[in-house]
């Protein structure tokens, strides 16, 4: 481990204008530092309430039928501080196997819950951990998780998680476990720092804290970026995203909003490009996007960790 390590990258709105993110701009980062796993020696082993137990290694994964899954990567980013604002996002295409398969071929019972056990180990907020360990729903799972082994059409990198990381497509990224080493079929969430402690939040109707799971609804505008000169005519755009599709996205000029043309999303959970075109008078002047997602959710104005985001430009006499 390399606890120095714990946030290598994190890059700036403007550098994610592409629709699929490069791998040098998407986030690293690693609650014990970034983990080096020989994949020589590497085993993924599925168990718990399975009537087979698996273990496979690296060259018999790669050997059973993989899909190429495009989804929005985003940090949590604040599993001490949950509402505290934080814009950490990528879009990329996984390759893998679907983790549907894996469940098929343990024969895995119809329990409630998968736990994702990952490589990396150490001390964080105090709590020394042998794992890193999260828990989905097993509906979920088996429905759209898959155990990436490359991005963007190569193979991971330890940064990303090498040899394989657990991927459930909708979900923050916490719930991503790299370095993965086993999943476990389970009928009950396991007490763990990740599961049950940190990354918890209370949103209006919950009944209590709940496990961050669900992307928020969210909008970045990418170009023009922060404190650029421009013309007076000027093309805003971004890409908005979350769990739900994005219905509609606002762009403010001046805290005047107007709505922008927005891309559908299609049958995966990607990002959505929104643009519109604005003439601005000479001058200082402040864009912002928001967006509306079809659950009814609407990314809120400040105080959240999914706030409204504003760049500053200045356009040219």
């Amino acid at each position: 481990m390399d606890p120095a390590s714990t946030t290598k990258w994190i890059p700036g709105p403007e550098r994610l204008d592409a629709r699929v993110t490069g791998v040098d701009d998407v986030y690293v980062i690693g609650h014990f530092g970034i983990a080096h796993v020989d994949p020589a020696t590497w085993r993924l082993r599925v168990g718990g309430d399975v009537a087979t137990p698996l273990e496979l290694d690296l060259p018999a994964l790669r050997a059973m039928p993989a899909v190429d899954v495009p989804a929005v990567l985003e940090c949590f980013g604040n599993p001490l501080e949950p509402g505290v604002f934080v814009r950490r996002a990528a879009n990329v295409v996984w390759h893998g196997v679907p983790v549907a398969a894996l469940l098929e071929a343990a024969g895995a019972a119809p329990s409630s819950a998968l736990w994702a056990t990952g490589s990396d180990a150490g001390v964080f907020a105090g709590t020394a951990c042998t794992e890193y360990r999260k828990d989905v729903p097993l509906a979920v799972a088996r429905e759209r998780a898959v155990v990436a082994l490359g991005m963007n059409g190569a193979p991971l990198t330890d940064e990303h998680g090498a040899p394989a990381r657990f991927v459930v497509p909708g979900y923050f990224g916490t719930n991503n476990v790299k370095w993965l080493r086993e999943l476990t079929v389970a009928d009950r969430r396991p007490e763990h720092l990740f599961t049950t402690r940190l990354y918890q939040r209370t949103l209006p109707g919950d009944p209590g804290p709940q496990p961050v799971r669900d992307l928020d609804v969210t909008s970045v505008v990418t170009t023009p970026p922060d404190g650029a000169r421009t013309g007076a005519d000027v093309t805003v755009t971004g890409w908005a995203w979350g769990a739900h599709p994005v219905t509609s996205v606002e762009v403010a000029v001046d805290g005047r909003w107007r709505t922008a043309v927005l891309e559908p999303r299609g049958e995966h959970r990607t990002w959505q490009r929104f643009a519109l075109d604005v003439t601005l008078a000479p001058g200082e002047h402040v864009l912002a996007a928001r967006a509306t997602d079809a659950a009814g959710r609407v990314q809120p104005a400040d105080g959240a960790r999914n706030a409204v985001h504003a760049v500053a430009v200045v356009a040219d006499r």
